[in-house]
């Protein structure tokens, strides 16, 4: 059998030369060098440089280069709308239930009743130095602030108004009294807005309430149609009392006014029959005839001096109707 023998020097690989070896490391610690100094603030972000921990300075969005070592970096979102959640909590995925916190949504309202309030806070920092070191832990802070807030609103109104009308009131005036909180403890936080995602009763009486808030919408219902029936009937009523008022003013007025003119016309024909008797009298006497005779109907005048027998003198028209009124039924004269 053949003895196979390797030579191991020749495995070996070259050898480097301290030069080369310079070189590399030379490099390697540019390298490190430039990616500690080396960091990037993104558009919607500020950094706060700090120096052995104390604060140095606030950078703008962009590549910055600080002292390796020396520098750290604080990434603060200043640009970017931050939310704090209350009395829930969003799962990190879509199609996951929220999770109730009840220790948070859980309030005593002003009638001594107990409502499940759930609510958004939506804030900005405007002052990355004072959101970072006037206050220790400002988002726990933040928190406890909204939440005192948020119990201390409810804690003046009535259930029926936290779950009902009193919405929008009850989120200006959290939102309010958090800003001018966040203020007082310069917080460098600006409160955008305040949302109350749900308020109803607990869980425990809430069939309950269902039925008292169907019960009170039937009441609002028939008061409403009350109200309706109201409006349809009371101002027809008065409508025809005032038209028949009217109607009898109006009868009123006319009847003075005509007796008022008969008064003034008697009073001108007295005038008149005082200046001239007989042919007053003459006029009167014509007018008056002149209105009875024409109801009278057919008139005979007799002169009061007449003597014998009287012939009527009857007009053509009807002499003919009594001439025909005679013939007899046969037609034939005798």
């Amino acid at each position: 059998m053949k003895e196979i023998v390797i030579n191991l020097k020749r495995l070996r690989p070259p050898a480097m030369s301290a030069r080369t070896l310079l070189r590399g490391a030379v490099v390697a610690c540019l390298v490190f060098l430039a990616y500690e100094m080396l960091y990037e603030v993104q558009p919607d972000e500020v950094g706060v440089v700090l120096r052995f921990g104390r604060y140095v300075k606030t950078v703008p969005p962009g590549l910055h280069v600080d002292l390796p070592f020396i520098d750290s970096q604080v990434i603060v979102p200043a640009q970017r709308q931050l939310k704090e959640e209350f009395g829930f909590r969003r799962p990190a995925r879509a199609e996951e239930a929220a999770r109730a916190m009840p220790d948070e949504s859980l309030m005593l309202t002003g009638d001594l009743n107990v409502a499940k309030v759930e609510w958004v806070v939506q804030y900005r920092i405007t002052n990355a130095y004072n959101y970072l070191f006037r206050v220790r832990d400002s988002e726990g802070t933040l928190r406890d602030l909204a939440e005192a807030s948020m119990r201390q609103v409810v804690g003046d109104r009535t259930l029926t108004e936290v779950l009902t009308v009193g919405r929008p009131a009850i989120e200006s005036q959290v939102q309010a009294d958090l800003q001018a909180l966040v203020t007082k403890y310069d917080m460098g936080i600006s409160i955008k807005q305040v949302a109350l995602q749900a308020a109803a009763p607990p869980d425990p009486v809430k069939p309950a309430w269902d039925e008292v808030t169907q019960a009170q919408q039937q009441r609002d219902r028939r008061i409403n149609e009350a109200r309706g029936e109201y409006n349809k009937v009371i101002p027809r009523a008065k409508g025809e009392a005032e038209q028949a008022v009217l109607q009898a003013e109006g009868g009123a007025i006319d009847r003075v006014n005509s007796a008022e003119g008969e008064a003034a016309r008697f009073v001108m024909l007295y005038d008149a029959y005082r200046k001239a008797p007989e042919v007053t009298r003459e006029r009167m006497y014509l007018e008056t005839m002149t209105r009875v005779l024409p109801r009278v109907g057919n008139k005979l005048f007799i002169d009061k001096d007449a003597k014998g027998i009287l012939v009527p003198l009857l007009p053509p028209e009807t002499a003919a109707g009594l001439l025909g009124a005679q013939k007899p039924k046969g037609g034939g004269a005798q």
